[in-house]
């Protein structure tokens, strides 16, 4: 059993072995030593300031930190299991090589506000990375948005042929749900970025404390509000795990269908050979397995979010050791993350479309049907009678095993006299999807105002 905790003065036994194991951190909140000692350092000048400890005292202590970082960063630190977790290895260590001087780094301090504080910085710092990363998604499709402008292909509503779209805005519909993700993850940086250090156990801190200096020192955007919710609020991790959810929701509705279009019955794309496996059975395979393990992970990032809020829902005030639990599930969460934005921007760099196979699937599934409603509504026809005329053509090419474009004249205008030679031009797919101007819509001018701002979105985004 293990006495040497740093909190044991009023403990007999130290915990078994058994118990130390179930209950360290370290194994997995060492990842978060670089915003701990930020946060030390932060701490030990604004005590200094404060009068709280001497400068010689605090410089001492900076230097000590930022010689423990060194160690970690280049390898030479032994992270030991009965220290517990990232913060009371750092500063057992820095005690080693400062003296006793490191034992007042923790002064007005507790545990409690000092994680929140770390992991405030680590959640806000990654989700920065996937900002960083979800931007050059955005880059990516936008690029190739804009070598498709031409490119049409079918839009699809209940998984049916609708209407004719372009390959171009079809990409540009991801973009923007990327960009959104964008924006939602800085505006909840500015909450996640909320400093709870002063906060101590629970009650606040007794000494003279300076809580906005570190937290401009920290770039932080502000101070806690009340103590005892500064240290029992997951709010922050909570936010960034839905805000992770909605990536990976989008992330994996791209992947269906990259699946979908690489399968022979659409041939859309040509999987890329670094995105793509074989079969251990089948020689012909060319399966979308990144696709398919993409599709696959969002559930462990909606599986984190449940799991800390069914965590949360029961915690009475303030700092309970459950909240232990919000760590892992975000870290996994964040590899996952990174990882899935990273390795998508990848691979729609380098698929391959197939754009006569989608045009030939325009000539499937009566796409131009709205046009030709809307070219009898243009005749004077109420909406409704044009709607109904247009699935008797529908009925009567599907009967004849034409498209509508090839339905004969007469046979159209026996459906409806005010029908002439013009309905062709009327039922061309390329003037079907010219005609959609409107903001936003599919036509080429609109989808080169959506790249233009997309654009203007990724130069100050910094993409």
């Amino acid at each position: 059993m293990s006495t040497s905790k740093l909190w044991g003065g009023r403990f007999k036994e130290g915990v078994t072995d058994v118990a130390a194991a179930y209950t360290e951190s370290v194994s997995f909140d060492q990842a978060m030593y670089r915003q701990d000692i930020a946060g030390s350092i932060a701490h030990a000048r604004m005590m200094a300031r404060q009068g709280v400890i001497s400068r010689e005292e605090a410089d001492a202590l900076c230097l000590g930190l930022e010689s423990v970082r060194e160690e970690i960063e280049s390898g030479g630190f032994v992270w030991r299991r009965d220290h517990e977790d990232v913060h009371m290895n750092i500063e057992s260590r820095l005690t080693e090589l400062v003296g006793e001087i490191g034992k007042k780094l923790h002064t007005g301090r507790s545990r409690n506000d000092q994680v929140a504080l770390d992991f405030r910085l680590f959640v806000s710092d990654r989700s920065r990375v996937w900002q960083d990363r979800a931007i050059g998604l955005v880059k990516t499709l936008a690029g190739r948005a804009q070598e498709n402008t031409a490119t049409l292909m079918p839009g699809f509503t209940h998984m049916q042929p609708a209407q004719p779209v372009s390959l171009a805005q079809h990409l540009l519909a991801y973009a923007v749900m990327f960009r959104r993700d964008v924006e939602r993850l800085k505006d909840a940086d500015r909450r996640i970025r909320v400093s709870p250090l002063g906060a101590a156990a629970l009650a606040g801190a007794a000494y003279p404390f300076d809580p906005a200096s570190v937290a401009a020192e920290l770039e932080m955007t502000g101070v806690f509000a009340n103590s005892m919710d500064a240290v029992s609020d997951r709010d922050f991790v909570l936010e960034a795990l839905f805000a992770a959810s909605v990536v990976m929701m989008h992330l994996s509705r791209l992947c269906e269908d990259i699946i979908l279009w690489a399968t022979p019955a659409f041939g859309f794309i040509r999987l890329p050979d670094a995105y793509s496996t074989g079969s251990s059975i089948m020689p012909q395979k060319k399966n979308p397995d990144v696709a398919e393990l993409m599709r696959g992970k969002t559930g462990r990032v909606y599986g984190a979010l449940m799991a800390l809020l069914a965590t949360m829902k029961g915690l009475p005030m303030a700092y309970n050791r459950d909240l232990q639990e919000d760590k892992e599930a975000f870290l996994d969460a964040d590899r996952t993350v990174s990882s899935s934005l990273e390795v998508m921007a990848g691979m729609m760099a380098e698929l391959v479309f197939v754009p006569e196979r989608m045009r030939l699937a325009l000539r499937r599934g009566f796409l131009n049907a709205t046009e030709l409603a809307d070219y009898l509504v243009g005749k004077g026809l109420p909406f409704r009678e044009a709607h109904h005329i247009t699935g008797q053509a529908v009925a009567l090419a599907e009967e004849r095993k034409l498209a509508l474009e090839d339905l004969p004249l007469e046979a159209l205008q026996g459906l409806c006299p005010r029908i002439d030679r013009e309905v062709y031009g009327a039922l061309d797919f390329d003037q079907a999807v010219a005609r959609r101007g409107i903001s936003g819509g599919t036509a080429p001018d609109a989808v080169g105002r959506q790249l233009a701002e997309l654009r203007a979105w990724l130069a100050k985004a910094g993409g």
